[in-house]
């Protein structure tokens, strides 16, 4: 898109700060009447191989569990003018701990690359995920950018709300309105965000900024979010003006004091990134972990963001470099392993760019040996039957890799990656691992679990089952003994033929006995424990007691429902009566109704006819 020309220059109003000491980024300078760059001391450079932060911290503490413990001072109640009525006011603090949901730093990451995501149906084809430098304090910041539709004004002060969302549709992975707080507020202190949009024929280009260390510095208990907007329809580059132009020059002020942007014509550039429509967020004053290190590691791979508390360090055996090698464990630490597994179904027209090259979408399943397709038909009352199907397989790996569970999508999204649902110390599912996508239960507000329901519940105890199931007809298959395999070589092992003594055994009997006792131990090795019964019943391992435990409880479960399902029946059956009687009482009356009314229609002279014959008859008779 050709850039803009303005029609004129908007004089910026100098604001005095309380602030005496100014730090890092959105710290305004100790002489108010600094030139336009405003730029903070740099920071001192550290002799360390990791990048530690400025030594000049904006807050209190630079660390994301720390920087929500403060006191809250007396508020001022604000003035409100005769009939208005007073509305609830948002302190800053619930910034950070609605943000603490994000247990996750790329639990955070993802949701921002969800809104990405459901941007594909206004047109976007990638999402670029990247890491800038601040010029203002030569710090690092988080870059996403999309080419999808972009906010107008509107939709700009939507986003910036808490709580409100226009995703409703069945394809969209947001439906909360809070995923943008949360996940922004989760990575730094704050955000910056650049959209330009084009709705009813109208070009926009708006600017919004959610800072908590403004929030902080300044002592606000509501949350203030500066915003400014532009029409770009014309030739010039024109702000649209909601009050005064003196608000406007305020709002822009603000945002140049407290962003990593010192001069309008920065502000305007970045516009000129995103092109004729999109969005692009920049996330400053990353949070530090509790040694004073960014959380994210820029440096680790230049191709890669990475957690640096994830990461394993130090040397490792064998074993253990094939399970860090494995996805399971580099999704931990690693943002390019843990996006390419994040949605289940494949891009036509979509990318994902992480520092310049795009992400490879990993499919689970096409690592999976043996697989089987399982249905699952969750019990809900809806119009029509929901099917679910569960891919499961070994991983190639097994038995050497103990890696195990689900990995359950909702809406093509990952909610919970290898979701073991066998006990511990069991060896039972080991290597086994299962794909399915569960629309039909809600996520959790972070979208990395499940709400606990009982089609929760229910669809856990379903999995259980499959793993006994897979377990029982395919284990053999990577070098584990079946269940009851032991019993069975047993009872072909140690009980001799009738007559024959154990001196008569042959030398090759004897040995066919010590092969299963040894198999025997092995499969408890492999196993677990047999657990023998008080009256002399045949030995079961915790193994077929867990399985028995699931079928009974399924069938409890069948039971249930049935019994459910027959109250619902009775129910339905008396209100069916009570309708049938009250319209056989309404049809005797219209009967009824009906009979004297025909009566009453009968001509006099018939009825005075009759008569007459009744009384000749009569006279008749007396004669």
């Amino acid at each position: 898109m050709a850039p803009k020309r303005e029609k004129e220059a908007i004089p910026v109003v100098e604001l005095d700060s309380d602030d005496d000491n100014g730090a890092g980024v959105g710290a305004p300078n100790q002489n108010n009447n600094a030139s336009s760059t405003g730029a903070p001391p740099q920071a001192t450079p550290q002799p360390q191989q990791q990048p530690l932060a400025p030594n000049c911290q904006t807050l209190d503490s630079r660390s994301f569990w720390k920087a929500g413990d403060y006191a809250v001072g007396p508020t001022a109640r604000p003035y409100i003018s005769q009939g208005q009525l007073e509305h609830a006011r948002v302190h800053p603090k619930f910034l950070h701990s609605n943000a603490t949901s994000h247990k996750w730093a790329f639990g955070a990451i993802a949701e921002l690359l969800d809104n990405a995501v459901d941007e594909v149906q206004n047109g976007a084809t990638f999402v670029r995920v990247d890491k800038i430098d601040v010029v203002k304090d030569n710090s690092p910041a988080l870059l996403f950018q999309d080419d999808g539709g972009g906010m107008d004004p509107e939709g700009m002060r939507k986003c910036m709300s808490l709580g409100y969302s226009t995703k409703k549709a069945n394809t969209t992975i947001g439906q909360y309105g809070n995923g943008f707080k949360t996940s922004t507020m989760r990575l730094g202190a704050d955000v910056i965000v650049f959209s330009r949009a084009i709705h009813a024929g109208k070009a926009t280009q708006s600017v919004g900024l959610l800072s908590y260390t403004f929030l902080r510095r300044t002592g606000q208990d509501d949350v203030i979010v500066p915003m400014i907007d532009f029409d770009i329809s014309g030739n010039w580059v024109e702000p649209i003006t909601y009050g005064s132009q003196d608000d406007w020059t305020s709002n822009l002020k603000t945002i140049l004091e407290w962003s990593p942007f010192a001069s309008k014509e920065d502000l305007m550039l970045q516009f000129e990134e995103i092109g004729a429509h999109g969005t692009r967020i920049v996330i400053y004053n990353l949070w530090l972990n509790d040694e004073g290190i960014y959380e994210l590691s820029f440096d680790d791979d230049d191709e890669d963001i990475r957690l640096r508390d994830e990461a394993a360090g130090g040397k490792s055996t064998k074993v253990q470099q094939k399970i860090q090698s494995h996805i399971s464990y580099r999704m931990r630490y690693s943002l390019r392993a843990y996006a390419s597994i994040l949605y289940l179904r494949t891009f036509t027209n979509f990318k994902i760019v992480l520092r310049g090259k795009p992400i490879q979408q990993y499919h689970i399943k096409d690592d999976l040996k043996y697989l089987e397709v399982k249905t699952y038909r969750p019990q809900i009352t809806t119009l029509n039957e929901v099917i679910v199907e569960t891919t499961i397989g070994f991983i190639k790996e097994a038995p050497d890799l103990g890696v195990t569970g689900f990995n359950l999508y909702h809406k093509n999204r990952l909610i919970r990656p290898f979701w073991k649902v066998t006990a511990d110390g069991s060896s039972k599912g080991n290597g086994v691992v299962g794909i399915l996508e569960a629309n039909f239960i809600e996520p959790a507000h972070d979208k990395q679990d499940f709400e606990r329901s009982s089609l929760f519940f229910r669809l856990e105890t379903r999995l259980k089952q499959m793993v006994n199931e897979y377990w029982k007809t395919n284990c053999h298959f990577v070098g584990y003994q079946p269940i009851g395999a032991r019993n069975l070589q047993k009872d072909q092992t140690f009980k001799p033929s009738v007559g024959v003594t154990p001196k008569d055994m042959h030398l090759d009997q004897t040995m066919a006995g010590l092969s299963a006792n040894v198999l025997q131990n092995d499969s408890r090795t492999k196993s677990s424990e047999v657990v023998t019964s008080a009256d002399n019943r045949e030995p079961m391992s915790v193994d077929e007691i867990c399985e028995e435990n699931i079928q009974l409880f399924m069938r409890c479960e069948a039971q249930v429902q049935k019994e459910t399902e027959l109250r619902q029946t009775i129910e339905n059956l008396e209100k069916e009566l009570e309708m049938a009687k009250r319209k056989s009482a309404q049809l005797a009356s219209y009967l009824e109704t009906k009979r004297k009314q025909k009566i009453m229609k009968q001509p006099t002279e018939t009825r005075f006819t009759g008569l007459l014959h009744l009384s000749s008859g009569y006279n008749l008779k007396n004669a």
